[in-house]
C-alpha cells in the first residue's frame, strides 16, 4: 500500500493559519466587565486573529530583520498620511531621534542643525520630544501651553524666536493638533525647520489635513498604548526624498548605501564610489557618512503593523466616540478644566485630560486613589513641566515666560483612556465613579 504523500509547504501553511485564528478565539475570548474588579486600562492593544495570522506567517518566512512587509507598511502608511515617504523604526522615541538627527546632516549644508542651535518646544509634554533636542547638541527654548488644549501658547512664538532659533519641534498632545497653520506660516517666515511628533495624534486633522503631513518631517509611534502599534515600532514622515536618504542612512549604521535588505549594487556602482580618504572603488555598502544607528524594525513587527492598519479608521472612530462620551457625561463639574479641541481642528484622541482647578474641594491624588482603588487606571500628562524632572537639571536651554501653565499641569492634569478596547460598560463605571466622588466631595 502506497503512503500518503506529505503534506507540501504551502498545505502545512494554510493548517497553521487556520490554527492560529482557533487559537486566537479560544485564547483571547473577551471576559466579561465586572464593575470594581475588572481593570479599565488607560490604553493598550486591540487586535483578532488577523494580526496573530501576519505574525506567524512573518515568522514562518523566517525574514527576521526588515523586509516585504516592512515595505508594504511603509508605502501604506506614506500614502495613509498623504506623503512621499514612510521609514519604519524600532520605536517613536528613536524615530524623534532620526528627525532630529537627520537635521544636522551635512547634506543639509547651510540648513543644517549644529551644536549650540535652537529648537522651539513646549515644557509640558514627553521626554523624548525633548530628548531628540539635547542628544544632539542642541538648545531647546521651552513655550508654555494652554490648559484644556494643552498645546503651545502661540503668542510665545515671536518671543522665543533668536539668533540662533534654527527649528520648531512639538507634539500634538493627547491627540489634539497644536495651531499647525499659525506655526508652520512662523517657520516659513524665519526660515525654520517644522518636525511634528505625532506620536500621539495619528488620524488627527487641522484645517482638514492630516497631522504628520504638515512639516518638513514628522514622527510616529506604534507602542501598545498608540492608535495602532506594532508592540514597538515608530516611524519618520517626510515629503522630501533628500530628508528620506539623510534618515535612512541615521537609522541603517550611517551607512551611504541605500539598497534594501537583501540586496545589493542598487547604485549600479557599488565599486567605483571615491568618497572621504577612502580608496576609490571601495565597497558602497560599508561606506559612512553618519554618525548613526542601527534602529531598525523587523518584519514581525510590521507584520503585525499592516494588519493594524486595516483598523486605523475604526480605531480612530471608536477614540472619538469614547471621548465624546466622557465630556459629555462630566461637562457640567466645574471643579474641571475639560479638554477642548483647537480651533480648526478635528482631533484623534489618544487620552481624555482633566484639569483639577486649584480651588476644588479635593485634589489630583485624592482622586486619582479614588479611581485606582475602583480598578480604573489614569495615568499624568507625561512628564509634566519637564524643567522639574532630575534628567533636565544643569541642561542648556531657554525659556519664555514662567511656565505657569505647565506646572498648574505637573500639579493638577491626568487622563483617562478613550482606546478602542474600552467598552460601554467600562466608560459608564468611570463616569460614575467620577461624579460619586466629586458629589461627595462638594457636600461635605
Amino acid at each position: 500500500m502506497a503512503l500518503d504523500a506529505p503534506d507540501s509547504a504551502e498545505t502545512l501553511r494554510r493548517r497553521i493559519a487556520e490554527l492560529v485564528a482557533e487559537y486566537h478565539a479560544e485564547a483571547f475570548a473577551p471576559k466579561p466587565f465586572v464593575p470594581g474588579e475588572s481593570a479599565v486600562p488607560v490604553s493598550g492593544k486591540v487586535f483578532d486573529d488577523a494580526e496573530l495570522r501576519l505574525l506567524v506567517e512573518a515568522s514562518l518566512d523566517f525574514w527576521l530583520t526588515d523586509g516585504p512587509y516592512s515595505d508594504e507598511f511603509e508605502k501604506r502608511f506614506a500614502a495613509f498620511l498623504g506623503v512621499r515617504h514612510a521609514m519604519l523604526c524600532n520605536s517613536g522615541s528613536s524615530a524623534n531621534l532620526l528627525a532630529i538627527s537627520a537635521l544636522t546632516s551635512h547634506r543639509l549644508k547651510d540648513r543644517r542643525l549644529v551644536p549650540g542651535d535652537e529648537v522651539i518646544t513646549v515644557a509640558a509634554g514627553f521626554p523624548t520630544t525633548v530628548n531628540a533636542i539635547v542628544q544632539n547638541g542642541l538648545v531647546p527654548v521651552f513655550l508654555d501651553v494652554e490648559l484644556g488644549t494643552y498645546d503651545v501658547v502661540l503668542d510665545q512664538l515671536e518671543a522665543a524666536l533668536g539668533p540662533r532659533t534654527r527649528a520648531v519641534f512639538m507634539a500634538h498632545t493627547l491627540g489634539n493638533p497644536f495651531a499647525v497653520g499659525p506655526v508652520k506660516e512662523f517657520c516659513a517666515e524665519h526660515g525654520l525647520w517644522l518636525a511634528e511628533d505625532n506620536c500621539d495624534a495619528l488620524g488627527a486633522r487641522y484645517d482638514g489635513q492630516l497631522t504628520g503631513s504638515f512639516g518638513d518631517i514628522s514622527t510616529v509611534s506604534f507602542y501598545p498604548a498608540h492608535h495602532i502599534t506594532m508592540g514597538e515600532g515608530g516611524c519618520v514622515a517626510t515629503q522630501r526624498p533628500s530628508l528620506k536618504k539623510i534618515v535612512e542612512s541615521f537609522r541603517d549604521w550611517g551607512r551611504d548605501c541605500w539598497c534594501e535588505t537583501g540586496k545589493e549594487n542598487t547604485c549600479g556602482k557599488r565599486f567605483a564610489w571615491q568618497l572621504g580618504d577612502l580608496p576609490y572603488g571601495y565597497d558602497h555598502k560599508y561606506t559612512y557618512t553618519h554618525i548613526g544607528y542601527n534602529l531598525k524594525a523587523t518584519d514581525l513587527q510590521a507584520a503585525v503593523g499592516v494588519a493594524q492598519l486595516d483598523k486605523l479608521d475604526g480605531f480612530i472612530q471608536a477614540r472619538k466616540d469614547n471621548w465624546r462620551r466622557l465630556h459629555d457625561s462630566l461637562a457640567d463639574l466645574d471643579c474641571f478644566v475639560l479638554p477642548r479641541p483647537t480651533p480648526n481642528s478635528d482631533p484623534s484622541w489618544f487620552g481624555f485630560a482633566l484639569t483639577v482647578k486649584e480651588d476644588a474641594p479635593f485634589t489630583r491624588p485624592e482622586l486619582i486613589d479614588h479611581l485606582e482603588a475602583r480598578k480604573i487606571h489614569t495615568r499624568l500628562l507625561f512628564g509634566g513641566n519637564l524643567l522639574r524632572q532630575p534628567a533636565y537639571a544643569g541642561i542648556p536651554h531657554r525659556v519664555v515666560g514662567d511656565l505657569k501653565t505647565a506646572d498648574q499641569v505637573m500639579n493638577g492634569t491626568f487622563w483617562l483612556g478613550v482606546y478602542p478596547g474600552l467598552t460601554p460598560e467600562m466608560l459608564d463605571w468611570v463616569i460614575a465613579s467620577v461624579r460619586e466622588f466629586v458629589a461627595e466631595r462638594t457636600a461635605a
